[in-house]
């Protein structure tokens, strides 16, 4: 008979030799186990105590570890004998748990091998049974407990890998959306993110940098597609503007080096990115827009939303050499604002079959807002709950917005 070793099966007062009086929880449904045994005596007496308890088992035999490799797929347990012909002592324990990442693994020692089964499960076993010295009853609690620790010891593995996720997501999540370097208090810059329904980082990013009194540079983009390489690409792509854009490099030139970073550093020639740019001469009110593949801003002035005539470039990463212009519009006026923001806004759908908000939906939205309380620094949320609910739910896609506006007194 076999005893069951190292973590306690239930506590309570025994009634006889390894039994216990205290009802055992168990799991319900039927298990798939793997008997790894090369003596046929052993694992008939193994199938006898498991049918003379009852114990709601499929078992499967294999006499050899590479007959177990074979059979160990959709396994719930494996009870594996230390001692095979073609693998011996916890050598082949490591070699089947290569392939068992999913069973539970109840090993089989020899009366006095107990060190042998401690190491075991020490290096990933969930129990050990000392051949010789357990009924039928112990055994069926014994692996379906052993499969119930394989399940928790899974779920806090998947618990911690969420969290780390969750860690990198925030360490990235302020790569992707830094606070706005400025410091002229002529003009405000309100920001906005939100991820798209899926709650999974993309690669939206923006970035606000002032590199003189009268010089503001801004910039919102996008990477294809939604994870953490996407997010990763995106910090890079900011990063390298705002290094360039501190540096003094021309205009001109910060979306070509922008190109190239993409391109060495993506995963794939199917990964591409949208970038949207604004710098402003303060003193002139003078607005220089470039777009690579992006939507272009809208100035809103007088209770109107107006997009910038702005030249439209090819995305980034797509064409070699492509020529993204830069257009002017003039920041004039007393209360003016200028909304720079990414295609997860205007890509909702409207409640009108599958028309999109669109450019000009998010103009009408704006439009709309006249004598609502709307304050300037809840207009970024304010669109996005308009657009939620024209989309009858949340929004597929991640929002990210900068609000450049005329400061209350300012020139």
């Amino acid at each position: 008979m076999i005893q069951t070793s190292v973590v306690p099966t239930q506590p309570g007062p025994p009634d006889g030799p390894g039994r216990s009086s205290v009802p055992v929880p168990v799991p319900s449904g039927r298990l798939r186990v793997l008997l790894v045994e090369d003596d046929d005596a052993d694992a008939f007496l193994v199938r006898e105590l498991l049918d003379e308890a009852n114990a709601a088992v499929d078992l499967t035999v294999a006499t050899t570890l590479g007959d177990a490799r074979a059979k160990v797929g959709g396994v719930d347990c494996v009870l594996l004998d230390l001692g095979l012909p073609d693998a011996q002592g916890l050598d082949g324990m490591r070699r089947l748990l290569e392939v068992a990442r999913g069973a539970a693994v109840c090993v089989l020692t020899g009366l006095g091998d107990d060190h042998l089964g401690v190491a075991a499960v020490a290096e990933g076993a969930q129990d050990y049974l000392i051949k010789g010295q357990v009924d039928g009853v112990l055994l069926a609690r014994s692996v379906r407990y052993a499969v119930e620790r394989k399940r928790a010891d899974e779920n806090a593995r998947r618990l911690y890998e969420v969290e780390l996720q969750q860690q990198e997501s925030a360490r990235l999540e302020r790569g992707l959306l830094p606070k706005p370097l400025l410091r002229t208090s002529d003009v405000r810059v309100d920001t906005f993110y939100q991820p798209g329904r899926r709650a999974q980082l993309g690669g939206d990013f923006f970035d606000v940098v002032q590199t003189a009194d009268d010089r503001l540079a801004m910039m919102v983009g996008d990477v294809c597609g939604h994870g953490v390489d996407e997010a990763a690409l995106g910090v890079e792509l900011r990063v390298a503007w705002r290094a360039l854009t501190l540096a003094g490099v021309h205009d001109d030139a910060v979306l070509p080096a922008i190109e190239q970073v993409l391109i060495s550093e993506r995963e794939s020639q199917e990964v591409f990115a949208t970038l949207a740019t604004v710098t402003v001469d303060l003193a002139s009110g003078e607005a220089a827009v470039r777009l690579a593949g992006h939507p272009p801003p809208l100035l809103l002035a007088g209770g109107d939303a107006s997009v910038v005539p702005a030249t439209h470039g090819a995305v980034l990463g797509v064409f070699e050499h492509a020529e993204r212009p830069a257009s002017h519009v003039q920041l004039a006026g007393p209360d003016w604002s200028l909304l720079m923001y990414t295609d997860g806004l205007i890509e909702g759908r409207t409640g009108n079959g599958d028309r999109r908000l669109d450019v000009t939906g998010l103009r009408a939205l704006i439009t709309s807002r006249q004598g609502r309380a709307v304050a300037r620094g809840d207009l970024a949320a304010w669109l996005v709950a308009r657009a939620e609910e024209a989309n009858d739910g949340p929004l597929a896609d991640d929002v990210a917005m900068l609000i450049l506006s005329r400061a209350r007194g300012g020139r």
